[in-house]
C-alpha cells in the first residue's frame, strides 16, 4: 500500500512539474508572439477597416469572398500543382517521397476528371450555401464582421476549440459511415481512392460531404462566435491539411499524411484527424504495428522516410 502511494506521489510530481513547466513555456513563446502581433496589429486592423468601408452596407459578401473563396482558391492552388505531380511525374524528385509506391503513377484521368467533377459539385453546390446559411447563425452570436479584429490570444483559444470539436465530430461520424449499411451507399464513393491524390481529399458523396467535411468545421467557429479573419484561416488550413493527409506524398517539412493515407489502404484503422479518439478506442492498433507508423513524423530532411525507413520484404509462397 504504501509502495502504491509512494508511485502516486512520484507521478502527481512529475505530472505536475511538467504541467507548470508547459504553462510556463507556453506563456513565454505566446508573450513573444503577440509582441510581434502587437507590433503588426495595427497594420492589419487598418486594412480590415478599409475593406469595412469598401464593402459597408454590404458586409454579407465581405463574409462570402473571405469564408469561401479564399479557402476554394488556396485548395485548387495546392491541389493544382500536386495535381501536375501526379499527372505528368514531374519534376521527378517528388516521386520519391510517393507513399505508395507504383500507385498512381500516372493518374487515370478518366478517373480523375470524374472525382473532379464530384469535387466541384461539392464546394459549389453544397459547401456554398452551407456557408451562406452560416452567415445569420454567426450573426446571432456577434457579427462576424464587427469593427475589432480578435487578439492573438483569443484567435489561439478558437483554434484549440475548432481543432478539439472537429476531431470529436469527425472521428464518430467517419466511424458511422463505416457502418456497412451506410458505408456501401455512401462512404465507398471517397474510398474508391485506395492510393488518394490532394484533389480527392473532397471526393465524397454529397451526404457524406455535409456530415463529415463541412459539419465539424463549423461548428467550432459557431460555438465561439467568431470574427470572419478567424473562420477564413481556419477553413483554409483545414483545407490544406486535408489534402496534405490525402497527397500521397510524404514531403519534407510538412505534416506526416501516413495516417489517413493507411486508412485509405487498410479502411478499418485511423478515423479520426489527430489520432488523439484512435488511440483511445484502438482502433490504430494495427497502424502501430507498422512501419507506415514509424514514418509517421514530420520529415526533417531531404532523404524520403520511405528509404531510411523501408517497409519488410514481401514473402515469397
Amino acid at each position: 500500500e504504501g509502495h502504491i502511494w509512494g508511485s502516486m506521489r512520484r507521478t502527481a510530481f512529475i505530472l505536475g512539474s511538467g504541467l507548470l513547466l508547459l504553462v510556463a513555456l507556453w506563456n513565454s513563446v505566446t508573450w513573444h508572439l503577440q509582441r510581434f502581433w502587437g507590433a503588426s496589429g495595427y497594420f492589419w486592423q487598418a486594412q480590415w477597416e478599409r475593406l469595412l468601408s469598401t464593402f459597408e452596407g454590404k458586409e454579407w459578401l465581405l463574409y462570402i469572398l473571405g469564408a469561401t473563396q479564399v479557402p476554394v482558391l488556396l485548395f485548387w492552388t495546392v491541389s493544382g500543382l500536386l495535381l501536375v505531380v501526379d499527372t505528368t511525374g514531374k519534376p521527378n524528385f517528388i516521386s520519391r517521397y510517393r507513399i505508395q509506391v507504383g500507385k498512381n503513377d500516372p493518374v487515370d484521368p478518366m478517373k480523375l476528371r470524374q472525382s473532379i467533377h464530384t469535387v466541384l459539385f461539392n464546394q459549389f453546390v453544397i459547401s456554398f450555401p452551407m456557408m451562406v446559411w452560416l452567415y445569420p447563425i454567426l450573426k446571432l452570436g456577434g457579427d462576424p464582421c464587427r469593427r475589432e479584429l480578435p487578439t492573438f490570444h483569443w484567435f489561439l483559444l478558437e483554434l484549440a476549440v475548432f481543432t478539439l470539436t472537429e476531431e470529436v465530430l469527425f472521428y464518430y461520424a467517419h466511424r458511422l459511415l463505416h457502418h456497412p449499411k451506410l458505408y456501401k451507399k455512401i462512404h465507398k464513393k471517397h474510398h474508391e481512392w485506395t492510393a488518394p491524390i490532394g484533389v480527392i481529399s473532397l471526393y465524397a458523396h454529397p451526404i457524406e460531404h455535409v456530415v463529415s467535411n463541412m459539419l465539424p468545421a463549423m461548428v467550432g467557429p459557431i460555438v465561439m462566435g467568431s470574427h470572419l479573419s478567424s473562420i477564413t484561416i481556419w477553413f483554409s488550413l483545414v483545407l490544406i491539411i486535408t489534402i496534405i493527409s490525402h497527397c500521397g506524398y510524404h514531403l519534407p517539412f510538412l505534416p506526416s499524411p501516413e495516417f489517413h493515407d493507411y486508412h485509405h489502404l487498410k479502411f478499418n484503422q485511423c478515423y479520426g484527424v489527430l489520432g488523439v479518439l484512435d488511440h483511445l478506442h484502438g482502433t490504430d492498433t494495427v497502424f502501430k504495428q507498422t512501419k507506415a507508423y514509424e514514418r509517421h513524423m514530420i520529415l526533417l530532411g531531404f532523404t524520403p522516410l520511405s528509404e531510411s525507413i523501408p517497409d519488410p520484404p514481401k514473402k515469397m509462397d
